[in-house]
Order: structure tokens, then C-alpha cells, then sequence
């Protein structure tokens, strides 16, 4: 069964970027909350293979799983995948640039790092209702995309997410209320590129 990651930072350690009552309601109850649907749809499906998969896996054999409970799994393990990666890819004290690979191919496949944050932003921004904002692999190649709910590339089958924004309202309402643009931005405050380029 998919258990709750350790959040790597304390709550308050994101703070004035992201409050310490987003980030404990966030983590404590809504990824919690996912992870026990989750958990409890692929029990239900009565597959050990299924429950036995890695979630990236899992997302990615969608169809093998039954129609009762395909939904189910897609919404609510989008829901894990997506938030573990959250977490992963922010940390105190971060921010500023990429370097290396990743840097490098940034600017290959966006002109600069400036235009991918516009470009990203933009994404997150105009995402209607609930989703997620992202940079993901595809082809070899880097490219921003939002995607609704909970799903991700993954799901979609159209690459591998490096970077994502939760644009859920549950994600800032509390301090940024209706100013998602204001979220966005201070978003690369927190982000690790390090963590990202792991990824690459």
C-alpha cells in the first residue's frame, strides 16, 4: 500500500512564500486524504499486482485497471503522485536559478529562463478551475503544459513532469485568497532546482 511521504522541511519552513496553515492542512489532510482513497480503491480492485506498482507505474497502466475503480485511482493517485512531487521539488531558502543540464536546456527550449517563468506562470494562471501547472520532459525536449484535477503528463501520456504548481484554490487560498498570479510568482522563491535537475 502507497504511504505518506516525509514532508522534508518543517510546516512554517516555507513561510512568507507559503503559510505554515496552508502547508499543514495541504500535506496533513488533503494529500492524506488521497493517498487513503487511493489506497482504498486498489484494494477494492483485489489486484496484488496493482497495489504492488509503483504509483509513476501505476499511472501509466491506467487500463488495467477495472472500470469501477479506474477513476478512482486516476483521480486520487494523481492526487499522491502529484503532491510527493510537490513537496520534493520545494525547500527553504531556495529560489534563484538553474544551473548545469538543466539550465542549459532551458534555454535551449525556451530562448531563456525568463520566458520559461512567463511562459509557466502563464500556464498556471490561465488554468481554469483546479489543476496543475508543469514542466515536464517530452521527446527530449522541455515544455510547459497545465493539466486539470489531479492529473499530470503522466496520465496524459505526454512526457515526464520535472516541476509542478499546484493551482488548487486548497494550495493558497488562505493567504493569497482569489491572487493566483501573486501565488505563482512567489512560488520561485521556494523552488529547488536541485531537486528538479535530479530529475532531468
Amino acid at each position: 500500500m502507497h504511504t505518506l511521504p516525509a514532508l522534508p522541511y518543517s510546516f512554517d519552513a516555507l513561510e512568507p512564500y507559503i503559510d505554515v496553515q496552508t502547508m499543514q492542512v495541504h500535506y496533513t489532510k488533503h494529500h492524506a486524504t488521497y493517498l487513503a482513497k487511493l489506497n482504498d480503491a486498489l484494494e477494492k480492485t483485489g489486484s496484488n499486482a496493482l497495489m504492488g506498482m509503483d504509483i509513476a507505474k501505476l499511472l501509466r497502466n491506467l487500463n488495467e485497471v477495472s472500470d469501477q475503480q479506474r477513476s478512482a485511482v486516476r483521480n486520487n493517485g494523481g492526487g499522491h503522485y502529484n503532491h510527493s512531487l510537490f513537496w520534493q521539488v520545494l525547500g527553504p531558502g531556495k529560489g534563484g536559478k538553474p544551473t548545469g543540464d538543466l539550465a542549459q536546456a532551458i534555454d535551449r527550449d525556451f530562448g531563456s529562463f525568463e520566458k520559461f517563468k512567463e511562459l509557466f506562470e502563464n500556464e498556471a494562471v490561465n488554468r481554469f478551475g483546479s489543476g496543475w501547472a508543469w514542466l515536464y520532459v517530452s521527446g527530449g525536449k522541455l515544455k510547459v503544459g497545465s493539466t486539470p484535477n489531479q492529473d499530470n503528463p503522466i496520465i496524459e501520456g505526454t512526457g515526464n513532469p520535472l516541476l509542478g504548481l499546484d493551482v488548487w484554490e486548497h494550495a493558497y487560498y488562505l493567504k493569497y485568497q482569489n491572487r493566483r498570479a501573486e501565488y505563482a510568482k512567489a512560488f520561485w522563491n521556494i523552488v529547488d532546482w536541485d531537486a528538479v535537475a535530479q530529475r532531468l
